[in-house]
Order: structure tokens, then sequence, then C-alpha cells
């Protein structure tokens, strides 16, 4: 039986993961295999690919077994196999045991050396003064320290604060009240509330704290940029997008809930330069605020993989599995890097959310325009709407009004 040309193997079944399988399969034909711990309601019901639960498979004492006996098995059936981490720590255990993997699979991963200088905020900022990229004022705080560590007033109120890796595989599984992603306090008493909190759950998170000065601006001042640097190191793709809206629910603050897609030259060639110095290849999410004290980009971080709503590039034309599958399956060359420049609309949430959250009135606007014009939504894909389906998704999409009612603040 002569061999299929390729399989993407997908790590994860989020919205990150549909919207690649969605995209691999509208482009080139293909049936993705999803491999995950379980289905989550992205994914539910979708016939756009294949999937296989495998119980811990987020955990590191099973997921390099695991990944090597699917890849062995499936490169009978292929010639070409490619894996897409949708999540940080399947990204970070793809670097740190991609020599199990190699030969088996043609797209690399970043080496465990760079990844151990990006995959902290601590050292990603310490990068960040070496290249002379901006990031906000920041304290870095040990565990023990956590208490105490603002009593001598040097941080002004409000502030930010968040694990140094809130999607480490420990910060995910810790247990406590009111845990969030990121924290915006206003005193120093809602501080301590958090840290006692934290510090006397059942399950403690021991890892270090990140406390920045608060950027100001609201949501619609956040941008996000993802690329993809080939396997020799040469960044193909750039698409830079404003949020004008993020989620608000505890366990999703901070995540996009809705971008407008951008171009900004400079900030483009300057991050290019960054990733090719740095010898980057594969996906970099990297998620920002625009200082307008400043007109400066302030770093917050960088991402291993596709960020959770890089379906927005494809709004702008720009699609991050082309660039992909044309650099490792086709050997397709590219001169020069393909750049998000036109303006167009991501949502992950309904119409009328926008209207009533977007608090920018011209902005506002132009998502109303965009909207009309067509607006890009990662589950909403034709063909693969069944009826069971199609329940879940707009359930899910529906409960948007219910969660920003319940939990929207003015940042």
């Amino acid at each position: 039986m002569e061999k299929q040309e390729f399989l993407p193997i997908i790590l994860g079944s989020d919205e990150n993961a549909y919207g690649n399988a969605r995209l691999l399969t509208s482009e080139y034909g293909v049936r993705p295999l999803l491999l995950c711990t379980r289905r989550l309601t992205a994914t539910y019901g979708s016939k756009l690919f294949d999937v296989k639960t495998i119980e811990g498979f987020d955990g590191e004492d099973v997921f390099p077994d695991a990944l090597y006996d699917v890849l062995a098995g499936k490169k009978r059936e292929y010639k070409k196999l490619v894996v897409i981490a949708c999540s940080d720590y399947y990204a970070a255990m793809m670097s740190k045991y991609y020599s199990r993997f190699e030969g088996l699979i043609e797209n690399r991963f970043i080496s465990p050396e760079l990844l151990s200088r990006l995959d902290t905020k601590e050292r990603f900022y310490s990068l960040c003064r070496e290249y002379g990229l901006d990031f906000p004022k920041t304290l870095i705080v040990e565990p023990g320290e956590r208490l105490h560590a603002l009593d001598g007033g040097e941080f002004a109120f409000p502030i930010v604060v968040k694990p140094d890796n809130s999607n480490s595989y420990e910060y995910l599984h810790a247990e406590f009240e009111g845990k969030k992603k990121v924290f915006f306090f206003s005193n120093l008493e809602e501080y301590k509330t958090m840290v006692k909190n934290m510090d006397s759950a059942e399950r403690v998170w021991g890892g270090k704290l990140i406390v920045q000065e608060f950027i100001p601006g609201g949501d619609d001042a956040m941008r996000v940029l993802n690329c993809y640097s080939s396997n020799g190191g040469k960044v193909r793709l750039m698409c830079l997008g404003q949020p004008v809206l993020e989620e608000y629910s505890p366990k999703t603050l901070g995540n996009y809930a809705a971008i407008i897609t951008r171009g900004d030259r400079d900030l483009y060639e300057k991050m290019r330069r960054f990733l090719e110095d740095i010898g980057y290849v594969g996906f970099a999410n990297f998620d920002m605020k625009y200082d307008c004290r400043s007109g400066k980009y302030m770093l917050f971080e960088i991402n291993p993989r596709p960020g959770r709503s890089s379906f927005f590039t494809s709004a702008a034309g720009c699609g991050l599995m082309r660039e992909l599958i044309d650099d490792v399956i086709y050997n397709k060359p590219r001169e020069e890097p393909l750049l998000g420049e036109r303006a167009a609309l991501w949502s992950a949430v309904p119409k009328g959310v926008l209207r009533k959250y977007v608090g920018d009135p011209e902005l506002r606007a132009e998502c109303m325009r965009l909207w009309g014009e067509g607006v890009t939504r990662t589950l909403f894909c034709p063909g693969d709407m069944t009826p069971r389906r199609a329940l879940r998704i707009y359930r899910y999409y529906l409960g948007y009004y219910r969660s920003f009612k319940r939990y929207f603040f003015k940042k």
C-alpha cells in the first residue's frame, strides 16, 4: 500500500487545536490527528480530524513514550509527519525530548537551552535587556517573600501580578480561592489576600510571582504578534493583532476575545532581527502592550507555539499552517517574510458582546463595520456543524453574554 504524503499531528484539543486543524483541512485536504488527555468543547463532535485520547498525556512520565509510539506507527502509513503543539507544556516537552523524535518528524523545535531563556518571564526579560527590547517595570518575587514583598512601597498601585509561568503544569494544576492567570490589584490589601489564599491552599504552588506596573490603557492597548520561523531559522510570517476585547472570567482572564489585524513594519523588523539572531525555529507568540506615554511596545512574554487566538492571522491572509507545510513538507523557499497588514476582524464572542463592552466608540464602530464585511470565527466552520456539535458550540458561544455580565470590569 502506497504511503500518503503527510500527516499533521496536533497536540491538544482546545480552540487553538481546532483552528489549526481547520486550516490544514481546508488548505490541504488532509485529516489531522489530535492527541490529548480529553476532548474539550472546541473539538467536540467535529468531523475534521481523528482524535486519540491518552490518559496522562500532558505528564512527563507519559508523554515521550506515548508520542513516540504514535509517531512510529504513523510513519508506516505516511511519508512525512509534522507535530503542532498547542500549549506551552506540550511545546516545552517537544523541545526537551526532540532528540527522541528527530527523524520521525519534519519540523524542528527550539533547543532546550533556548527554551530555558524564554520559558519564564524572569529569564525572558533578561534576554529583552540584552537585545534592547522594552518591557514593564518588573519585580520578581520569590515564594517565601510573597506576603511582604510590597511592604516597602517601591511599587505604586494599581499593579499587575502573574505567575512566572502561568502555563506551567504546576500552576495549571494548582488550586486556591481566586486563582487567575493574571491578577489586577488596586491596593496592598487585595494583593495580600490573594497571597494568603495561594499560600494556604491544599496544593501549594511554589513558583515565583511577577509584579509589574500597570501600563495605562484598556484591552485595546494590548498587541499580539504571531510568527513562524523556518527550520533554517528564517522568519517566514509575522502578523500583528490589536485585541479590542479580552476575556474576563477568572479561568480565562487575559485571553483575547476579539482582535483586529494590524500592521507595523518597524515592529516587524525589530522582532524579525531578534528571532533570527537567537536562532529561533517554529511558531512564536508574543504578548505586549502599547504604552501611550512612550510610544513603545512593552513585551510581556513569548510563547513557543501558535497563540490560542492565532486563527486571527487567517483573517489578514496570513496562513500559519501554510507556512509550516510549505517549509517542512514542500521545501518552498520564501525570500521575504509574509507580513500581515490589512485590517480584518476575528472574534470568539457574539457581536452583541462587542457592541456593549468595546469602550472606545471609534473602535466599536470599526468592529461593527468589519463584522459586516466578514468576521472570522474559529469554531464556526461551514460543513462541520452537526446538530450535536452546533448545540454545544452555540451554548458555549452565547455563554459569553452571561460571563461578561458577571465578570467584566474596566481596567
